[in-house]
């Protein structure tokens, strides 16, 4: 969406492209997998089996071998497989809304700066240039607020090095930093179209993808603030609890001493895949599978700074 620049060679980066990794080696990568958060419930999933597998082995009556048919095929192909599909597609679906409408902000600023930088012409070429270059830094302003009020931060030196200070305090005091911005971008657009500096035609492309922009963060904003129901996470945990904790009761007469790395290996799967649909539901913040907003917003700013270097040839 923004370009090859946009990807670090760096196998630490967020934005490194994966699919140029070894196969053995992404699937033993623990940076940016579940393994390390899931990894205290196997454990003791896996200790529960064999500690069933112990007793047993000692004689005493904990084979549950028709649980079997209940919870195999009942609860565990109906139930939690179509739980834990549900829960990752739909998690993955807000993941991926949230790129699409960040890629339609970085297209959206880009056109709004360019045709700003070209098509606004300027009598006092210091002044108005000048006038523009705030523009452009109220735009890159609008994505760094964007991303701050995303991740529920206050606007920070960031936003201070882009506006003035009376900009800056106006911002920390409103309730929707980012469209307050749009709406001194706004001020500018009329002050120029007043002044006939822009035709009528200019004037309203350029209000469109203003709006373009607005839409952009109501949408980014409508996914941060609709999680998941909190009662339908419930109860998939609790039906992933139930299925790993009979588990061992219903295979221990089967594969004895093997339970407790069987059971480690079933809610492993399990958990991870349950874990993957918290992981991404809400795109935004700073894990390690989290949109790189701080690079898509950095890649804008260098778009932004690169315009204003430009001049007619």
């Amino acid at each position: 969406m923004f370009g090859e620049a946009d990807f670090s060679t760096s196998e630490n980066s967020p934005a490194y492209p994966i699919w140029k990794m070894e196969w053995f080696k992404l699937a033993i990568r623990l940076r940016g997998s579940v393994a390390p958060i899931i990894f205290p419930r196997v454990l003791f999933f896996a200790f529960l089996g064999l500690a069933i597998s112990g007793l047993y082995n000692w004689g005493y009556p904990v084979s549950l071998p028709f649980l079997s048919n209940v919870i195999t095929n009942v609860v565990f192909n109906l139930v939690l497989g179509l739980l834990l599909v549900f829960r990752t597609n739909t998690a993955y679906d807000r993941y991926w809304e949230g790129r699409k409408l960040w890629g339609q902000i970085v297209v959206t600023t880009r056109n709004l700066s360019r045709q700003i930088w070209v098509n606004v012409r300027e009598s006092d070429k210091d002044l108005d240039r000048s006038d523009k270059t705030a523009t452009l830094n109220l735009l890159n302003a609008f994505a760094l607020t964007t991303k701050l009020t995303l991740r529920k931060e206050e606007p920070n030196a960031e936003i201070e090095a882009l506006v003035t200070p009376k900009q800056y305090q106006e911002l920390k005091e409103a309730k929707t930093p980012a469209l307050k911005l749009i709406t001194w971008i706004s001020y500018y657009l009329q002050s120029q179209y007043e002044k006939e500096r822009l035709s009528s035609y200019q004037f309203t492309a350029l209000n469109q993808l203003l709006d373009n922009l607005v839409e952009g963060f109501t949408g980014c904003d409508r996914i941060s603030k609709t999680p998941i129901p909190v009662s339908y996470a419930i109860y998939l945990k609790r039906v992933t609890l139930i299925y790993c904790l009979a588990l061992p009761f219903q295979s221990v007469a089967t594969v004895g001493w093997w339970t407790g790395l069987i059971v480690g290996v079933i809610s492993f799967v399990l958990l991870g895949i349950e874990q993957i649909g918290n992981e991404i539901e809400d795109p935004f913040g700073l894990d390690p599978n989290d949109l790189p907003l701080d690079t898509i917003c950095k890649t804008l700013q260098d778009n932004l700074e690169d315009l204003q270097k430009t001049s007619p040839l």
